[in-house]
């Protein structure tokens, strides 16, 4: 069956139609026209309007006085000779698109109001820029103005740059719970606009980390006194939710020399007086110095190094003999890591450990470490123990307890031979999560020593919490105690401490007669140090133990 067609005369051009068809049609259009939601006009050519619908009546409030305005856009078209789109603000205030369509005499101007749109533009465009938290500026926001800044020409004062980061917010944070951790950054924003003048800009860039543009001030006495007043205030208590909270704050300040253009450049000066600031204490501040920038390319450099370092073997490991004062006979060894860098040549611990940690590296070395100490000690004559220091960074990894059992099952050794020795920051978290891997690795079979104890935030509920097999004494007691009479009684009471539990106290750095023999009488139950012997390389530990240990 063939397909219908419409009449034949449906099909032709209006002017082809007959008259009465072609009335009809035209009537139709234009009731279309007149009844359409859009305001829509046609123009003739100087300008004067000869059809107007009710929409376009209502846009404009009339259509007095638009005759101007229209023979304008109608010369526009006429120039372009196709279509246009304008804006047109109104007398109200408002902001009219018009899309203007040539025709054979004059155009076809339709037009709707764009204000709503463009206010929702300008409030998604504030919503990007304001912190949803304290509704401050955000990054983007602050960025954006120190750039005007940075554009102007010269300023009677130089504008200076305040960055502010609060001490112990993330250890509040994770114990008191993100409600409460919002709660303080709110109060903290408040006190920070406390302080300021009115033309100050705020924003908080991140977590607890706050800046200031500082305007209008002679500097640095301005900042100076600002930061000041921001530390002060930021470490008075807070109260939340019935709680009294303290925090401390510390402030990294740059003042804007004419040399300075880049955003970047400027936020980052401040960002290194900062690191300078908490690397000071809680409570710091400190202004940016062209020192501070040499010091992090340095930095960065020795961080280029340092994960090369891994990739192509660079590390080694030595190990120190510790000695039981019990048996006068070598107990275990204690693995030390090594750098020996081609272009740096041995690269102390001291200096690349901080950084190392710093920037998460140490994971993958801590695992080389573990791995080659485990692998090593395996081979050797005897059931020395080995210990292993894990860092509190390797220690906050998920993966710790199965990298030890890959460790141990790779290599072989077994699990009492294995010690794990972690500081006391480790057991900072009031959360339960230290004690709950401290127990894993127990279960393991492996032994747990406590290092450096007495150096940091020693508390006796460290202890309560877990039954340490070892606690080593810093050398710092160690070495002072001929002219400390209180090192030496710290030596005394953790060695008397560590035998009420049943847990052996490790004197570290014994160099000489006299330390060893007051160590001794202190009670301590094992020593380390170079008196019995500097760090050896694995292949000299059979050796070192068929000769025996020094005459002590």
């Amino acid at each position: 069956m063939a397909p219908r067609t419409a009449p034949a005369e449906t099909m032709r051009y209006p002017h082809e139609l007959p008259p009465q068809r072609r009335q009809a049609v035209a009537d139709l259009a234009l009731d279309t026209f007149l009844e359409m939601g859009r305001a829509a006009a046609i123009v003739g050519t100087h300008g004067e309007l000869r059809l107007v619908n009710d929409a376009f009546t209502e846009l404009f409030g009339g259509v007095d006085g638009l005759t101007a305005r229209l023979a304008k856009i109608n010369a526009d078209v006429a120039a372009s000779g196709g279509r246009l789109i304008h804006e047109v603000t109104l007398p109200d205030g408002r902001t009219v698109g018009l899309e203007v369509t040539p025709l054979e005499q004059g155009c076809l101007i339709t037009g709707f109001d764009i204000s709503r749109r463009q206010q929702r533009r300008a409030r998604e465009a504030q919503l990007a820029r304001t912190d949803d938290l304290t509704q401050l500026g955000n990054r983007l926001l602050f960025q954006e103005q120190l750039a005007e800044r940075l554009a102007e020409p010269g300023h009677a004062y130089p504008p200076a740059l305040l960055t502010i980061d609060l001490g112990r917010f993330k250890a509040l944070n994770e114990t008191l719970g993100r409600k409460t951790g919002d709660a303080l950054l709110r109060l903290v924003a408040k006190r920070i606009c406390s302080a300021l003048a009115d033309h100050d800009v705020i924003a908080r860039l991140e977590g607890d980390k706050f800046a200031v543009l500082q305007l209008g001030q002679p500097q640095p006495q301005g900042s100076a006194a600002l930061a000041a007043r921001l530390i002060d205030l930021l470490g008075r208590a807070y109260l939340v939710d019935g709680q009294l909270i303290n925090i401390s704050a510390c402030a990294g300040i740059v003042v804007v020399t004419p040399d300075m253009i880049d955003v970047e450049q400027v936020m980052s000066s401040a960002d290194l007086a900062l690191s300078r600031a908490k690397s000071d204490g809680q409570g710091s501040y400190r202004f940016f110095e062209a020192a501070m920038d040499e010091k992090m390319r340095s930095c960065r450099k020795l961080e280029i190094d340092l994960r090369r370092a891994l990739s192509l073997r660079e590390f080694s490991l030595v190990y120190q003999p510790q000695v039981s004062l019990h048996t006068s006979a070598v107990s275990g060894f204690e693995a030390l890591l090594r750098w020996q860098c081609p272009t740096r040549g041995a690269v102390s611990p001291l200096d690349f450990i901080p950084l190392a940690e710093q920037t998460g590296v140490i994971t993958s070395i801590g695992e080389w470490v573990l791995r080659t100490a485990c692998r090593e000690a395996a081979s050797w004559p005897n059931d020395h123990s080995i210990a292993v220091n894990v860092s509190g960074v390797q220690f906050a990894h998920p993966n710790l307890v199965k990298v030890v059992m890959s460790a141990l099952a790779e290599s072989g050794l077994a699990p009492q031979r294995l010690e794990l020795e972690i500081t006391e920051s480790v057991m900072l978290d009031d959360q339960g999560q230290s004690l709950t891997v401290l127990n894993n690795l127990r279960s393991l079979g492996v032994r747990m020593a406590l290092d450096d104890f007495g150096t940091g935030y020693s508390s006796l509920g460290y202890l309560r919490r877990f039954s340490f097999d070892k606690i080593k004494i810093d050398q710092s007691f160690v070495r002072g105690t001929a002219h400390d009479p209180a090192g030496q009684a710290i030596v005394r009471a953790i060695s008397s401490l560590g035998q009420s539990l049943g847990m052996k106290t490790v004197a570290e750095g014994v160099e000489t007669r006299e330390q060893f023999d007051r160590v001794v009488a202190d009670g301590c139950t094992d020593v380390q140090g170079y008196l019995i012997s500097r760090p050896l390389p694995a292949g000299q530990i059979a050796s070192f133990l068929d000769d025996g240990i020094p005459q002590l």
